[in-house]
């Protein structure tokens, strides 16, 4: 089992909400701009700062990847993050991209990070954004969703990625009013390697797991076990069958689960050994919303213990201590293989 976390390393707690101008940290990490100010500059500034990023982030996810590589085997897993080559889609800026120079430079320094994920071990994946919505029924939505898409897919690509079915882990939730369906009719318009490296989650809203198991024959499918308790409040067990059809639509690869708790500031009271009962919790006045968002660490260990009982998946840690509370989760791990190697 790999323990991963997403998108941004951090050394302290200090920094969950941003970092300091010394923070060796930012190195790690990928900066970002807006339309907005690219639009208020000249050309000239603006195309310059867009290179400027390209040149940081890209560097940037190769430390995170190199940093990650040296960390214990089970702990090389990193999602990163989508903002490493901004504006990439957006329509006034998108022809920076397009530029040969630009494309030069991505085709010869992305690959670097591949090969050392490779070479390391470490499993990469990226999550697009909520507004990449692939199944709903405006055409004109589906099109700039395809190509959000097709924009990972080039990054994953560059790094020598999609070659086979899931060496690369690109995740979406269904998301639009033509569900499961409406995936099935965009599906020929993917890329070979767009296909080979979808995912489909499963929502905590309208599309659950169910919805999801109707495209195991068609793409990978990612089991969120939080997303299924916030749905139906129930704490899904890895011998249930519909957890067996999920790993089954992996064909071999090992699948990814992803796992969150509620916010330790909405269950601030909750007992950490006993795992919270959703009707109840709603009952006393929590809101369901508040309760789909994600916490700092995981801080409730009757529910760690729980997601760890998938052994048959690597974990997505998405939690708002990123590396901090994946490092947490694999220490209650090794802690729980120590009690059980000590009572043999």
């Amino acid at each position: 089992m790999k323990i991963g976390f997403c998108c941004k390393w951090i050394d302290n707690v200090n920094q969950i909400d941003g970092f300091k101008p010394q923070d060796d940290a930012k190195r790690l990490n990928t900066r970002v701009t807006t339309v907005a100010w690219l639009n208020r500059q000249t050309q000239e500034v603006a195309e310059q700062r867009l290179w400027d990023l390209m040149v940081h982030n890209i560097e940037s996810i190769r430390l995170l990847v190199e940093r990650v590589g040296n960390l214990h085997e089970d702990l090389r897993m990193v999602r990163l993050g989508s903002d490493i080559l901004p504006v990439y889609t957006e329509p006034t800026w998108s022809y920076f991209w397009r530029r040969h120079d630009v494309r030069d430079y991505c085709e010869r320094h992305l690959p670097v990070v591949g090969e050392l994920a490779r070479r390391r071990g470490v499993r990469l994946s990226f999550h697009p954004g909520q507004f990449v919505v692939l199944a709903s029924e405006s055409a004109d939505i589906v099109n700039r969703s395809l190509e959000e898409f097709e924009y990972h897919v080039d990054m994953a690509r560059w790094m020598g990625f999609g070659k086979t079915f899931q060496d690369f882990k690109i995740n979406v939730h269904i998301a639009g009013r033509q569900g499961a369906e409406g995936i099935r009719r965009v599906w020929s318009r993917l890329s070979t390697e767009a296909q080979r490296m979808l995912t489909i989650e499963n929502d905590e809203t309208r599309w659950g797991l169910e919805e999801s198991l109707k495209l195991k024959d068609l793409c990978a499918l990612v089991l969120d076990i939080h997303h299924h308790w916030i749905r139906t409040g129930e704490y899904i067990q890895p011998q249930d069958s519909r957890v067996c059809e999920v790993i089954e639509s992996w064909r071999g690869v090992r699948p990814a689960l992803h796992y969150s708790l509620s916010p330790e500031s909405i269950v601030a009271d909750h007992c950490p050994n006993t795992m919270p009962c959703l009707s109840t919790l709603v009952q006393s006045g929590k809101n369901r919303m508040k309760l789909r968002a994600h916490s700092n660490f995981y801080w409730n260990d009757a529910c760690n213990d729980w997601a760890l009982s998938f052994e048959d998946f690597d974990i997505q840690c998405e939690s708002k201590a990123k590396n901090l509370a994946s490092f947490a989760l694999a220490e209650r791990l090794n802690t729980n293989k120590s009690i059980l190697l000590e009572a043999a």
